[in-house]
């Protein structure tokens, strides 16, 4: 029943196969019902040497040990603990219930089935990570989540339990997770294999590092991109985007990107300038680069069949079709196809016409939008992508997406690839991405829920992670209320990884054009977003803030530095610094950039002082420099229109 080698136990019954490995510095359970177990890796990457430990009695129940954590298997039944305390344990109903902790639903004529996994729920248990979920708690504790992702839902299936390990469901299907009080249960709506991977550690920050090196790190943060990035909907003419870049050249202020957003082309699909509006890019991007600007371009998977690409994409088998039905997969100004990221080949095509439309005038960046992919509906059963059903394989879409910009830009000779993506999976950030969270609306409430969000995508291994400063929909230019937010939502964005300006700003401009449904004229944009845009005492503070990113550039790169060799993220959840700090693991409005800048943003309009707490030691106000020493304290500190309360470890 028990099968071993140097590096894993199995146990078959002639009605299911278990199989535990070690993998990186942690161990890997696969499961099937019938058949051989695939070995697909999905998140994983190879597997890397470790120091493993078996033991195989010839009666009673054997374990594997690695890195710190045993995993012992009573039959089919495994259980995790560590320095013999119980960390985590599939949950089963023997005797009269007759229920395992997995359960396989066949789907009939396929090897396919439904799996469902229950792992035991513990009292006190607190649960961080999964990514970016709309009106769920910070701690997922009592939560159900989908497994999917959505335009501002990013599903990342990994999360840190205050226990004490790290644990990641491998698998892309669609599914969902309910941490109940009584039962945590993870579902695949249809996949080939259960499959999932744990590890512990002493700390929270050790996981986090031992999760990353499986799944892969982020790349360098260039330091030619710390500063400020501009961006809005949406620059409508190559004559309005120079007049931003100029009057930010002769306003003094350096400006590291400048994007150009959605219907700068044609149709969508071309991936290239509309020239009646873009007449010459490669004198736009000279003249950018002499302000030492880059240029960022927004490219959509959707292709439109009237697009000049259509062909390309269709002949070759690179786009996403469906099982039944038409192969439409979204409707904006026209009904369009998607790309299909998954094609190995569709990839490389893809990067050529970007290398071709792009490269060709020195454009070395790319905003990744639309990348979940956005389906107009959202019948996932209806799709298939060239590596199978989008119900078992679609949450993958959006790191292969960013992994085709990447190779692409890698195959160019671009050195510095950091790409803005809507939307990310299990080792996204080894392909250079950048993600923003979506398209929020703009509010208060909001902005709260994005610094959890953001937290919790920094514990799920996303470490450059960002948001639409002062959110992307409904934020009028001349609203105080409004006005308000983008200040706090700014000073709260210098201290994130980028520092971005973006959003739909109202009231809205109309097309330039009429009467069509395509080419760069006719498609509506939104009213200015640049720092001046908002009234001089806002400018002001813009600025000021501006002054203090620049002068984080040393402290920024070395935070930085940490996401590429230990994993860790630039927004830190308390808990990471703090690990034995119980309040630490509760706090959902603050948090540490990097290990030494405790951030507090004030989240509520009309607020001119806010409470923040400060774990046992020193810390610096950095408005006034005065000195607190906290034996693990709540306080409340002055938070005028003009200041963000931050505070430096001491």
């Amino acid at each position: 029943m028990y099968t071993y080698t140097p590096n894993s136990i199995t146990y078959s019954d002639g009605k299911e196969t278990v199989r535990v490995e070690a993998w990186g510095r942690g161990l890997r359970v696969t499961a099937v019902p019938f058949g051989k177990i695939p070995d697909e890796p999905w998140a994983l990457e190879a597997a890397l040497s470790a120091d493993v430990n078996i033991f195989a009695p010839e009666s009673g129940f054997p374990y594997i040990e690695n890195s710190g954590l045993r995993c012992t298997l009573y039959g089919s039944h495994v259980c995790f603990s560590k320095d013999n305390q119980l960390l985590l344990e599939e949950e089963s109903y023997p005797g009269h219930i007759r229920e395992t902790a997995r359960r396989y639903r066949p789907i009939l004529g396929t090897d396919d089935f439904e799996a469902t996994v229950r792992f035991r729920a513990f009292d006190g248990e607190k649960i961080h990570g999964m990514g970016q979920y709309r009106n769920v708690k910070y701690d997922l504790k009592g939560c159900n989540l989908e497994l999917a992702h959505r335009n501002s839902q990013i599903s990342v299936p990994f999360f840190i339990s205050n226990r004490g390990y790290g644990f990641l469901w491998n698998n892309p299907a669609y599914g969902s997770v309910t941490f109940a009080e009584n039962i945590t249960e993870w579902k695949s709506n249809t996949t080939k294999k259960v499959d999932y991977w744990v590890c512990a550690a002493d700390t929270p920050a050790e996981i986090m590092e031992k999760y990353t090196e499986v799944t892969g790190r982020a790349t360098e943060l260039p330091e030619s991109l710390m500063g400020l990035w501009q961006c809005k909907l949406r620059y409508r003419t190559q004559d309005e985007l120079l007049s931003v870049a100029r009057e930010y050249h002769r306003r003094g202020i350096q400006l590291d990107v400048i994007v150009i957003d959605f219907f700068h082309w044609d149709y969508q699909g071309d991936w290239d300038f509309d020239p009646e509006y873009w007449p010459d890019p490669r004198a736009m991007v000279d003249e950018l680069k002499s302000y030492g600007t880059r240029l960022m371009v927004s490219v959509w998977p959707t292709i439109d069949e009237r697009s000049k690409n259509y062909r390309g994409f269709e002949d070759n088998g690179y786009l996403i079709t469906s099982d039944r039905g038409f192969s439409v997969g979204f409707k904006f100004y026209g009904y369009e196809y998607l790309y299909d990221a998954t094609h190995p080949e569709g990839r490389k095509f893809a990067a050529g016409v970007l290398k071709q439309n792009y490269g060709k005038y020195g454009i070395d960046m790319f905003w990744l939008d639309v990348a979940e992919p956005e389906f107009y509906i959202y019948d996932r059963d209806l799709y298939r992508y060239h590596i199978g059903n989008a119900l078992q394989v679609g949450n993958i879409y959006p790191r292969m997406l960013s992994q085709m910009a990447y190779e692409g830009l890698q195959e160019s000779g671009t050195k510095d690839i950091l790409n803005l993506v809507r939307c990310a999976w299990v080792g996204s950030p080894k392909y250079g991405a950048l993600v923003w969270s979506g398209d929020i609306d703009c509010s208060f409430p909001q902005m709260k829920r994005q610094i959890a969000n953001g937290i919790n995508m920094g514990i799920a291994g996303i470490p450059y992670w960002i948001s639409d400063t002062g959110g992307f929909e409904g934020g009028n230019i001349y609203d105080p209320v409004f006005k308000e937010l983008i200040v706090r939502w700014y000073q709260w964005a210098v201290f994130t990884p980028v520092l971005r300006m973006h959003g739909d700003r109202q009231p809205g401009l109309p097309p330039l054009v009429g009467n069509t449904d395509h080419g760069g004229g006719f498609c509506p944009s939104g009213s200015p977003n640049e720092l001046w845009s908002y009234g001089e005492e806002n400018y002001e503070i813009f600025v000021k803030y501006l002054g203090i990113r620049e002068g984080m550039k040393d402290y920024i790169r070395k935070t930085a530095k940490e996401c590429e060799t230990v994993g860790l993220p630039m927004i830190r959840a308390m808990f990471l610094e703090f690990p034995e700090d119980a309040t630490a693991w509760e706090l959902s409005d603050q948090y540490m950039f990097g290990s030494d800048y405790l951030v507090a943003p004030v989240t509520e309009y009309g607020a001119r002082e806010r409470t923040v707490y400060l774990p046992a030691g020193k810390w610096i106000a950095m408005d006034s420099g005065r000195l607190i020493e906290s034996q693990g304290e709540t306080v409340t500190v002055s938070a005028p229109l003009d200041y963000m309360p931050v505070f430096k470890r001491g």
